[in-house]
């Protein structure tokens, strides 16, 4: 019962115990104890109860009973680094033990072997155990035996035998009631569909497991390490640093497993590293090392030294004794077969070329390099990386790109396996080495044109393709309904009292993290469209008149890639790191104007506007010719005001996150039918009185009015006019577009023109704006007018928000859009802040909707006064309203403001994003 209701099995155990039972029982009673405090509780009490229950069988004159329990303790005394203990008191286990029993000791001893590291011995116990156990027709134990097997395979690499081994043994567990083993057999599957590759695979079965231990009341510190590395591998390292501290911390308070403790410090080691914590890593991986030495875990102690010598590289000390013992750590690894051996030598060829001792270098980055024909796609990565350093050390750049594009390719494949957004942009920042290689050899080999191209090749690419639609789970539709409601309450709370609710701010963080982890288990559905960016296309769609300015970083130095008038030229600017400093700057000074007689700062401001100039676009800024400029930056830079700079603030300017993405909102049609959206939540402070005006602006020449949803509770509508129903569009007029809007109407076959929508907004505002509703109007809309509260999370950017009647609309309900509107205008704060992620990516309000049909936005990256954001709408509306772009209506509504620091402030904080 121990395994299959652990602490009813405490309790029966104690019961027996109470009741002054023969030495055999009482021996079983401590056993099981014994057991439980071994794995769920504290080792000690664990060794106390299980030496009794050793004399008890002894007592008994049990030799069965006796070999029983030493294998039990043997166990518990290895998880206590006792190893030398634990290893003879096997040995004794093993003699005493006959047929049946001495099998259960064989597999208990395999056990051992696979904590200790040591594959060969675990399988040679494991592969004379399982025929007796078949033999007895112990379903349980062959059961356990068969998924030990399949994780010593998996430690070495043989997914298929892991895999088939895991599926017998899955399906003997269903025959069973042993449900911490049928949990455990999920988790193992888990860790399988890891080893695999498919990391949502991972994280769903990985959740799953923790449900099932969940309900039976058990810790789940194993689950706990496997968990990490899958967070490690799909790039959320921070995560996975705070899950290992806070299940190490967990551990030691109630004195638990020893080895299990090493294997937590070790995925913490990572993780900080990963994090880019060199120190934490270094202290972590130290004391690691130790513990896994003194538990005699070779295998382990050597992933640890591994660890600990890629934290003091990162540290900058590399030294050629380090290369010495990173090349010792990779025989090591390669010995025990370890699929972390070309990881090693690639670490030792990397610090040795650092030192200048090519010889090294390229002996160790060979070996390195051959983990690229084979294995799981990071394996394999490795192995390019190793390749492109090859070559770059021998100077071939022909062999650098080639490496890099192959390298990237696999990358770029297994990116497409994640459904989620969030996981495809934190994936990319394990191609950043290539990338960056790719760049420096394109630079000197090939020129601007060949620079922008590398610099396209890794910018922005999760925009490539849209997110995974979220799948119709009742139970993350209703997780995401309470969390609605919870964070309304809450906004609610502070509101009316000025202090937050503990109770319902942490039940909003229970919603925030089921949500995001369903939706982490997405996978991805779209396979890459093998589209390769082309320089010749992006110039015939700039012709001569607009300016493409991407900004590619390399070595921390900005280059200006100026592209126009058929050619690509390359400028020079600043250092990276100035002008991100100065965007800071900058955006305090938009703060402050962002109120009333803060005047004085307007001129510091302009400065500083002057210095961004100079360190972003440095020469280039005196040939940007007169027409329109799109502005391409690196993420890093996402919060530059671009408005501000002097050469563009009187242009037609847009920003746009890649030249592919700019493109591609270039190309995109606009929806039929020209249907326009405004919305407007609660709390404004001016009411959000752009909404009002607009709303008045409309006529529609055949179903002018004002929206009213259809009775049926679908997306048609008929038209209200003076207080009676008008025609509807099956009495007469031609068929609407499934999201078209009364005054939609279709002109041989096409919508009306974009700059000129028919007909009445459909107006959203009140009760009425609610995320459902919402969400029904945007899709497919061609304009959008949103007049709401943002809400910027930088610690978890997809529940950055807007406001609605019913709490706040997510960016994770944006992705559930089957076509997010052609054209949105969000005129709140913060909608325009990103955070930046993996290697060159961004996640906020605005990237969530360029994939999913979105052209063109307008939003804003700092706080501004609502007051004077009104005028600056209805201007930009008039714009659009006469035919002009989002770009060029936004140039011409700054133009029309007053001339006041406010009113500036103001302009300089909106941008427009895309292309339309």
């Amino acid at each position: 019962m121990v395994f299959a209701a652990p602490n009813e099995a405490v309790e029966r155990a104690g019961e027996v115990l109470d009741a002054a039972p023969s030495p055999l029982h009482a021996s079983v009673a401590h056993q099981v104890i014994g057991i439980w405090q071994r794995d769920f509780g504290d080792t000690r009490r664990a060794l106390a109860h299980l030496r009794r229950a050793r004399e008890l069988a002894a007592r008994a004159d049990s030799a069965e009973r006796e070999a029983d329990v030493l294998a039990t303790l043997g166990v518990a005394l290895v998880h206590a680094g006792r190893t030398r203990d634990g290893l003879a008191a096997f040995e004794r286990g093993v003699a005493r033990g006959t047929g049946h029993t001495r099998a259960r000791v064989l597999f208990r001893r395999a056990y051992v072997w696979w904590v200790l590291g040591r594959h060969g011995e675990a399988l040679e116990d494991v592969r004379r155990a399982i025929p007796v156990l078949r033999q007895a027709d112990d379903v349980i134990w062959t059961a356990r035996a068969l998924t030990l097997r399949a994780t010593v395979h998996l430690a070495l690499g043989a997914v298929e035998r892991a895999e088939a081994d895991f599926a017998a043994a899955e399906a003997l567990w269903d025959t069973t009631g042993q449900e911490h083993d049928k949990a455990d057999a999920v988790e193992s599957r888990g860790l399988a569909a890891f080893r695999s590759g498919d990391v949502p695979a991972a994280l769903r079965l990985l959740d799953e497991a923790e449900e099932r231990y969940a309900k039976l009341g058990t810790p789940t510190f194993m689950l706990t390490i496997r968990r990490c590395e899958v967070l490690l591998a799909a790039g959320l390292a921070r995560e996975a640093l705070a899950e290992a501290d806070a299940a190490i911390a967990a551990l030691d308070g109630i004195g638990g497993q020893s080895t299990r403790k090493a294997e937590l410090l070790l995925v913490a080691a990572r993780a900080a590293r990963l994090a880019d914590d060199a120190q934490t890593a270094i202290a972590r991986a130290a004391l690691a090392v130790r513990l896994f030495a003194a538990q005699r875990r070779t295998w382990y102690e050597t992933h640890a030294r591994l660890v600990l010598i890629e934290a003091r590289v990162a540290a900058g000390r590399g030294s050629g004794r380090l290369v010495a013992d990173a090349a010792a750590v990779a025989e090591r690894l390669a010995a025990f077969g370890a699929p972390a051996a070309p990881e090693a030598s690639l670490l030792a060829g990397r610090i040795a070329l650092g030192l200048g001792r090519t010889a090294d270098a390229e002996r160790h980055l060979a070996v390195a390099a051959r983990s690229r024909r084979g294995g799981p796609p990071l394996a394999r990565m490795t192995g390019w990386a190793a390749q492109a350093l090859r070559a770059r050390a021998a100077g071939s750049t022909r062999g650098v790109l080639e490496a890099c594009r192959r390298g990237l390719d696999v990358l770029d494949d297994h990116r497409m396996t994640l459904g989620a957004s969030e996981l495809r942009a934190r994936a990319t920042a394990q191609g950043a080495e290539l990338a960056a290689m790719a760049q420096w050899a394109s630079l000197a080999s090939g020129g601007p044109r060949r620079l922008l191209v590398w610099s396209e090749r890794w910018r922005a690419t999760v925009l490539s393709a849209p997110p995974t639609r979220p799948p119709a789970d009742p139970a993350l539709l209703s997780g995401m309904t309470a969390f609605r409601e919870i964070a309304a309450r809450a906004e609610e709370a502070r509101l009316d009292g000025g202090r937050p609710v503990p109770a319902l701010e942490r039940e909003q963080r229970r919603l925030e993290r089921e949500i995001r982890s369903r939706t982490l288990h997405m996978r991805g559905e779209a396979s890459g469209d093998g589209h390769r960016f082309d320089v010749g296309r992006l110039l015939r769609r700039l012709g001569d008149g607009v300016r493409l300015v991407e900004l590619a970083v390399l070595d921390g130095r900005v280059h200006v890639l100026l592209c126009g008038q058929g050619r690509v030229r390359r400028f020079e600017a600043g250092l990276l790191a100035r002008a991100e400093r100065e965007a800071e700057h900058v955006q305090a000074g938009l703060r402050r104007l962002a109120h009333p007689g803060a005047e004085a700062r307007l001129p510091v401001v302009e400065a500083a506007g002057m210095r961004l100039q100079e360190l972003l676009l440095g020469p280039a800024a005196a040939h940007l010719g007169t027409g329109p400029v799109v502005i391409v930056p690196p993420a890093r830079l996402h919060r530059v005001p671009w408005a501000l700079l002097p050469a563009l603030r009187e242009r037609v300017l847009s920003v746009s996150p890649s030249a592919s993405s700019w493109l591609r909102a270039h190309e995109t049609a606009p929806p039929p039918g020209g249907r326009r959206v405004l919305v407007r939540g609660p709390g404004l402070a001016t009411g959000g009185a752009e909404v009002t005006e607009l709303a008045g602006r409309g006529v529609g020449p055949v179903l002018g009015g004002r929206y009213v949803p259809d009775e049926r509770g679908g997306r048609g509508a008929r038209a209200v006019r003076n207080g009676s129903v008008g025609a509807t569009a099956g009495e007469g007029a031609q068929a609407l577009p499934p999201h078209a809007g009364p005054g939609d109407v279709r002109e041989s076959g096409r919508g009306a023109p974009v700059g000129h929508p028919r007909g009445a907004p459909v107006v959203l505002e009140g009760d009425e704006a609610r995320v459902p509703r919402v969400l029904r109007e945007l899709d497919g809309a061609a304009l959008a007018h949103i007049a709401a509260h943002g809400t910027f999370r930088a610690d978890s950017p997809l529940f950055s928000s807007l406001r609605m009647a019913d709490g706040p609309l997510i960016v994770h309900d944006l992705e559930r859009l089957d076509r997010s509107p052609y054209r949105i205008i969000l005129s709140c704060c913060d909608t325009a802040r990103f955070a930046s992620v993996g290697a060159d990516e961004l996640l906020g309000l605005v990237t969530a909707l360029l994939p999913l049909g979105t052209a063109g936005v307008v939003a804003c990256s700092a706080p501004v006064n609502d007051a004077a954001v009104v005028p600056l709408m209805l201007a930009l509306h008039k714009g659009l309203d006469a035919g002009l772009s989002l770009a060029e209506s936004l140039r011409d509504a700054r133009a029309a403001l007053p001339g006041d620091a406010v009113h500036r402030a103001t302009g300089w904080a909106f941008s427009a994003f895309g292309a339309a």
